[in-house]
C-alpha cells in the first residue's frame, strides 16, 4: 500500500511514522508513506497557500492551486482508490471504513487547515470525506496520522499475530471483553477461573458474554 499525505505542516506527521507499529510496516516495506507540503506548490510571495474568504468571515480558507497542482502531479504518476479528506464535516471513522481502506492499494489523504479548503477542491478531487470525531483540530494533520494508525495495523504482515486485528473492538460491532495476565492474583484481586480453567469452549463464550455485557453497558448505540 501508499499513502500520500498533503499538509502545510509535514513535520507535525512526520513522528508518529518513526516508532512502533507504523515504523515497523515501513521498514518491512508492508506500506509507503510520503508527506508533501503544499508550500512545495505555491507561486505566491512567502510561500503563501491561503487567502482571506470571499464574502467576508473570520478565517484563513487554503487556496485552490497549490493543492490542485500537487494532487495532479501525484494522480500522473499512478491511479489512486481514494482522495480522502480530513474535515469534521465528513463521515465519522469507524472500523468499518478501516477496513475497506486496508484493502486499497494507493490514497492520498488530505489535511485541511485554518478554515479548511476552497470548496472547489472538495468538489473536484474528493472522492471522500473523514471526520475522527465531532470536535475541531488545529488542523487534520493528527485526524490524518489517526486514519493511517488504523488502516496499516491492519495490513497482513503487520502485527506480529495477525488473528490480533481481528479481534480488536468494533470488528464483529462489540466492545472487546476485559483481558488479564500473569500474575493470576495482585493484591487479592484474582483472575476469573474460567479463564484459568483450559477449556476453550467456556472461555469463548464467558469472552462473548462479556462483550456483549461491556457493550451494553458503555456503548448501548452499537447493539442498535
Amino acid at each position: 500500500m501508499r499513502i500520500d499525505i498533503i499538509t502545510v505542516l509535514p513535520e507535525l506527521l512526520k513522528s508518529p511514522f518513526d516508532a512502533s507499529i507504523l515504523k515497523r510496516a515501513i521498514d518491512k516495506n508492508l506500506v509507503e508513506v510520503y508527506f508533501h507540503n503544499i508550500r512545495d506548490y505555491t507561486d505566491k510571495s512567502y510561500n503563501q497557500v491561503d487567502d482571506y474568504q470571499f464574502g467576508g468571515g473570520a478565517g484563513m480558507v487554503l487556496m485552490i492551486e497549490p493543492i490542485d497542482k500537487c494532487i495532479t502531479k501525484l494522480t500522473e504518476q499512478r491511479d489512486y482508490d481514494e482522495i480522502i479528506y480530513m474535515t469534521p464535516d465528513g463521515k465519522r471513522l469507524n472500523q468499518k471504513i478501516s477496513n475497506s481502506l486496508s484493502l486499497l492499494k494507493n490514497i492520498i489523504i488530505l489535511c485541511g487547515h485554518y478554515k479548511g479548503v476552497d470548496q472547489r477542491v472538495r468538489d473536484k478531487f474528493i472522492t471522500r470525506e473523514i471526520s475522527i470525531g465531532d470536535y475541531v483540530l488545529s488542523g487534520g494533520e493528527l485526524g490524518a496520522a489517526v486514519l493511517c494508525d488504523t488502516i496499516i495495523r491492519l495490513l497482513p504482515g503487520v502485527l506480529n499475530d495477525e488473528t490480533s486485528a481481528l479481534t480488536d473492538s468494533f470488528q464483529d460491532g462489540l466492545l472487546a471483553p476485559p483481558v488479564y495476565t500473569r500474575p493470576s492474583e495482585y493484591k487479592g484481586m484474582k483472575v476469573p477461573d474460567v479463564l484459568l480453567s483450559g477449556n476453550f469452549g467456556k472461555i469463548e463464550q464467558w469472552r462473548e458474554e462479556q462483550a456483549h455485557a461491556r457493550t451494553e453497558a458503555l456503548r448501548p448505540d452499537l447493539l442498535d
